[in-house]
This record gives structure tokens, C-alpha cells and sequence, in this order.
């Protein structure tokens, strides 16, 4: 077969002299999600063409005919004017069979020396970045709810949980500048992912690079990247940069998950330690009492889609031999629904953590109970009466013992009571009882004493903001 081949294989050019089954254009098509690369598509074809004009690969005529498709064809998507056609398979070959329908033959040479691999590889690459940088602002606009929230509830008394058993008293803020902490890590993963990812494989062609005198430099400072890639080979077979992301994403959503827990456990009845207004939360269609912590619950949810993408890619690309296989088709979507995700579960937390109104009387209440000033009555007896923290371990656990079958708190013990176990007792014990000065006394870098944690979200907002 002669000529200009059918518009079902296109791409394949005079190889093929029939099309493909109909169930092979449904596996092989990848235009339904593949389209969200347009934008990057487009800016990849433009650098493209701009560098042949520049090294004399194609003319300026062509090359401003080419660019002034191509900026068509962008706005006609931005306005919602395309029509995607499935028999083109992918992005890259809608937009080049529109821009032939706008500009004719000189369509074609855009093509020159470049390969639909290293195209998609440029243009997920691109997406990536451009998603870590709206993510990354995402994750700093939490960060800013947690710190306000952090800096208003710097004295609120809360329970420090271990085995999710009463420990020691905490403050609200403390608690929520753990989860300043951990966002601040994730958005640091999202940076070193950006940093790798930030290599240009324009112009590696298929697999081996091209013959075409052509400037790779060029094209990688036009579009923002820091170096070409050094080896097409790994250039067009490279997913990392993906893998990364949704390892970074997958994290960061068990983080998300966390905090949604504890959101959903300060919600319970036992402990109402917040409310969250009808905004965040859904009635029952049977129990009219109810305000159930769905946004919180779903956010929890969300996290098994995020390691799912994960586990998913990275099964994909085990054993795969250099270079390109059409396995790697399957790189989009998981990681598009990652970014989707993610963004949504973070809003949704952000919302969350704005619009929680603490019960600082139930979470007092919460904080006074299970002994929880014990390891300060244990501290007391080894600063003032130079006992070996051992000894002081075991007088302070006898005492427990002793409270618990009297059925009171360790400040409800007498002064006898607490000298029948050890006799240099004094008075001043009774000072460290409370749960306000158990707070106050955690002076140590990074404790929970209130104007520690003023200073930690000072500090955090000139780190992270």
C-alpha cells in the first residue's frame, strides 16, 4: 500500500496496510485521559519547533505556521471547542492531525526528529512539575490553617495519648504542630521529586537519539528544565519521576489519615473534644440525633486510592526491558487520579481544621484523668529529693496503685498517703499535680509548654511559609 495512509493508523504510517480490531483501538487508546496533557503537549511541540527553526531544520515559515496552530488549537481546548477523536489514540497525534487540518502539509514536519516517546515523557514530566507546584500550595495553605489554629490554642489543655491511653498532658496547639511537622517533610519529598524530575528527554527520539543537527539545551531552557537528559535510552524509559510522586502523594495521604482519625475520635461521644459544623459533616437518614465526620472519614478513606496508584506503577514498570513498552501507557491514570486526590483530601482537611470548635473543658476533663501527672510526680522525686529515676519509676507506680484502689487522682492522695510510700515527701509535691503545671514544666526544645509552642509556630511560619 501506497500513499497517504488511513486515518486509523496514522501514527504508523505505510507498515500497516489494514486497521486495527476494534478491540485493539479499545486497549490501545489513551486519548480519554491523556487529553489532560495538553497544555504541556503543546508547549513541548512549541519549544520543539522553535529550536528547528533555530537550527535550520525547518524554515521560518513553517515554523510560524506551526506556532500559530498550535496556539489555536490551545485556546480551542481552553474554550472547550475541541473534538477529541478517539481513532487518534493519544494527545499527541490530535493535536498534530488538527493542526494539519489548520496548516496543511507543514504540520507534518513538526515531527522531525523527535518520537511520541520522548514527546509523552516530556509532557508527563512537565505535568508533574506543574502539579507538585499547585500541590505544594495546597499543602502550604494547610500548614497556615494548622499554625493559626496551633497559635490560638497554645494554652489548651488537651490528653498526650500513647496505645491511645491517657500519658501526660499536652496542649491543643502542640498536638496540631505535629501535623505541621509532617506536612513540612511531605512538601520537601514533592521538592527533592521536582528537583529529579527536572531533566528534559526532548530529542531522545524512539530510543537512540536523532541524526538531526538539533539543540537539546535549547529546548530544555525553554521549557523550564534544569539540563537535558544525559541518556535517551533511560530518558524515554524513565518513570521514577512518577513513582516518586505517587510515593510522596501516598505519604502524605497517611498523613492526611492520620489527623482525619484523630478528628474522627475527638468527634466521638466519649470524648467530644471538637465539633464540626454542618459544613464538614452529614446527618443520618434514620437517626435524626446524628452528626457523622464524613469529610474526615472519607479523607481517611482516600489513602488506599493513593498507595493503590502506587503499588499499581510500580508493578507496571517491574521487569520492563529499555526502552519504551506500551506498558507504560498505563503510567497516566494512577497518577493523575493521585494528584485529584490529593488535592481534594487536602482541601477537605484544610476546611476541617478551620472550621473545628474545641470543648477546652472536655478536653481537661480528659487530660486530669489516668494518672497522667505521673511522670511528674516521678520528676518531682528525682529533682527534689535526688532519688534514681528507677526508685522514683517505682514510688510513683505504688502510689498509682494506692490512688486507684482509694479511687481517686494522685492530688487527692493526702500527705500521708503519699509519705506512708516514701517518708521526704513534702508539701511542694502537690505543686506538680496539676495538668496546667505539667504543661508549663515541658521546657525542653520542641515541648508542649504554651510559650514554647508560641515560639515553635513563629518559628514554623518562617520555615514553611
Amino acid at each position: 500500500m501506497t500513499g497517504k495512509p488511513s486515518d486509523s493508523n496514522a501514527a504508523w504510517g505505510g507498515r500497516f496496510a489494514g486497521g486495527p480490531a476494534e478491540i485493539m483501538q479499545r486497549i490501545n487508546v489513551s486519548i480519554d485521559f491523556d487529553r489532560r496533557l495538553y497544555a504541556q503537549d503543546i508547549a513541548g511541540s512549541l519549544a520543539h519547533a522553535a529550536m528547528l527553526v533555530k537550527q535550520g531544520i525547518l524554515t521560518a515559515e513553517d515554523g510560524e505556521a506551526i506556532a500559530r496552530g498550535l496556539e489555536q488549537i490551545h485556546g480551542e481546548i481552553d474554550a472547550g471547542n475541541f473534538t477529541f477523536r478517539r481513532e487518534h489514540e493519544d494527545i499527541h497525534m490530535n493535536v498534530e492531525q488538527r493542526l494539519a487540518e489548520l496548516i496543511g502539509p507543514a504540520a507534518g514536519r513538526l515531527h522531525t526528529a523527535r518520537s511520541r516517546n520522548d514527546q509523552v515523557a516530556t509532557d508527563f514530566r512537565l505535568w508533574v512539575r506543574d502539579t507538585i507546584d499547585r500541590l505544594d500550595g495546597e499543602m502550604k495553605a494547610l500548614q497556615e490553617a494548622l499554625l493559626a489554629r496551633a497559635e490560638e490554642h497554645a494554652e489548651t489543655i488537651m490528653p498526650g495519648f500513647t496505645h491511645l491511653q491517657v500519658a501526660q498532658p499536652v496542649t491543643f496547639g502542640h498536638h496540631l504542630l505535629a501535623y505541621v511537622e509532617m506536612i513540612g517533610r511531605d512538601r520537601g519529598r514533592l521538592a527533592d521529586c521536582r528537583a529529579r524530575l527536572n531533566e528534559c528527554p526532548l530529542g531522545s527520539a524512539a530510543l537512540a537519539g536523532t541524526s538531526f543537527p538539533i539543540d537539546r539545551e535549547a529546548t530544555a531552557t525553554k521549557l523550564g528544565f534544569a539540563r537535558p537528559t544525559a541518556n535517551s535510552l533511560d530518558a524515554v524509559s524513565d518513570r521514577d519521576f512518577a513513582i516518586e510522586f505517587l510515593a510522596a502523594a501516598s505519604l502524605t495521604g497517611v498523613h492526611l489519615s492520620r489527623l482525619a482519625e484523630e478528628i474522627i475520635i475527638w468527634c466521638s461521644e466519649p470524648y467530644r473534644f471538637i465539633r464540626l459544623s454542618d459544613a464538614f459533616t452529614t446527618g443520618s437518614s434514620i437517626m435524626p440525633q446524628k452528626r457523622n465526620p464524613d469529610a474526615a472519614e472519607l479523607v481517611r478513606a482516600k489513602t488506599g486510592r493513593l498507595t493503590g496508584g502506587l503499588v499499581g506503577l510500580l508493578t507496571v514498570i517491574k521487569g520492563l526491558p529499555l526502552a519504551y513498552a506500551k506498558d507504560m501507557q498505563e503510567d497516566k491514570e494512577p497518577t493523575f487520579e493521585a494528584a485529584d486526590t490529593l488535592e481534594l483530601c487536602l482541601a477537605a482537611t484544610t476546611g476541617m481544621v478551620l472550621d473545628m470548635k474545641p470543648d477546652t473543658m472536655a478536653m481537661r476533663r480528659v487530660a486530669a484523668s489516668g494518672f497522667s501527672t505521673a511522670t511528674d510526680l516521678a520528676d518531682w522525686l528525682v529533682r527534689v529529693l535526688g532519688l534514681p529515676f528507677r526508685q522514683a519509676h517505682h514510688v510513683t507506680g505504688t502510689l498509682v496503685k494506692l490512688a486507684e484502689t482509694k479511687g481517686v487522682d494522685l492530688a487527692d492522695l493526702s500527705l500521708g498517703d503519699m509519705q506512708g510510700v516514701e517518708p521526704k515527701i513534702v508539701a511542694g509535691i502537690f505543686d506538680v499535680l496539676t495538668v496546667e503545671s505539667s504543661v508549663r514544666s515541658r521546657t525542653s526544645f520542641g515541648g508542649t509548654a504554651p510559650d514554647l509552642v508560641r515560639a515553635s509556630v513563629a518559628a514554623a511560619r518562617k520555615r514553611f511559609l
